[in-house]
């Protein structure tokens, strides 16, 4: 837990989500299977004031975001934003599409790991979510679609288009954000979408190893990682040089550095703490 405090605790219940945390695992499940999980106003609320907190608490190390029954999550409600979208001024919309992107900013600076389990379809902002995680575990019956220009809007959303070209290649990129067709597990694989591709009975055990790997290993050295990989992306590369030979000079004197020597001197594992 951080030392730096402000007035408000942690929250303690989150409405619009399951979410619990154990032994460094954090799990967010969002959980309106019968509507494959499509986001309302408040689950996006909801996940961005977590990825806010989720770096202050302390217990977690690790954050697996998942779906309840067949589907990972498949966007935006159409009834429950979408319609009520269309009653909105032009600056309450804004507001919206910030809140949207907020969501996607936080996941990429937090500085924990982020596994997206994603175990159905995984459509418009459902999809951009599973982007911006660091880890994409797909069920070999998954899918994604990248579907914002099939309602008449432009695929580039919630920093789709900055992060997709960065992962796939410019070319892929406009394919998939320009038409939004569907991708089934063996595309997205093939484009480099996936992290692991893995039969659906086995996708939460996969999820829960990694997951754990994560938790049990250098988390210091872990984030620091994650933190590099987004802010070196715009970065020249004597800028980005420089800034690793800092970090890494600082990394140099913490007690998962020194812990790795001894454990190194003495024929053991290391006894790794995060610090």
């Amino acid at each position: 837990m951080s030392p730096f405090r402000a007035s408000p605790g942690f929250t303690e219940d989150w409405r619009h989500f399951d979410f619990e945390v154990a032994d460094g695992v954090a799990t967010v499940t969002l959980s309106r299977p019968d509507k494959l999980n499509a986001l309302t106003f408040d689950v996006y609320a909801d996940l961005r004031d977590l990825l806010a907190e989720l770096p202050h608490r302390g217990d977690a190390k690790v954050l697996v975001i998942t779906g309840q029954g067949r589907g990972f999550c498949s966007g935006g409600d159409v009834e429950e934003i979408i319609g009520e979208l269309r009653k909105m001024s032009s600056s309450e919309l804004l507001e919206f599409t910030r809140m949207t992107g907020a969501v996607v900013k936080a996941l990429r600076e937090c500085p924990l790991p982020v596994i997206a389990a994603i175990n159905g379809i995984a459509a418009g902002a459902g999809s951009v979510i599973a982007l911006a995680s660091d880890f994409r575990l797909l069920a070999e019956s998954a899918s994604f679609a990248f579907l914002f220009t099939k309602v008449g809007l432009a695929g580039a959303d919630m920093g789709s288009a900055y992060l997709l070209p960065r992962l796939v290649g410019l070319g892929r990129a406009t394919e998939l954000l320009i038409l939004g067709d569907k991708i089934d597990s063996a595309r997205a694989d093939a484009v480099g979408l996936a992290t692991q591709v893995v039969p659906d009975a086995e996708l939460g055990a996969t999820a829960e190893k990694l997951a754990r790997r994560l938790a049990d290993g250098p988390a210091l050295a872990y984030a620091t990682t994650k933190v590099l990989l987004t802010r070196e992306l715009d970065m020249d590369l004597g800028s980005a040089i420089e800034l690793e030979a800092i970090t890494q000079a600082l990394l140099m004197t913490t007690d998962d550095h020194r812990e790795f020597y001894r454990a190194w001197s003495e024929g053991r594992r290391p006894q790794w703490t995060g610090r």
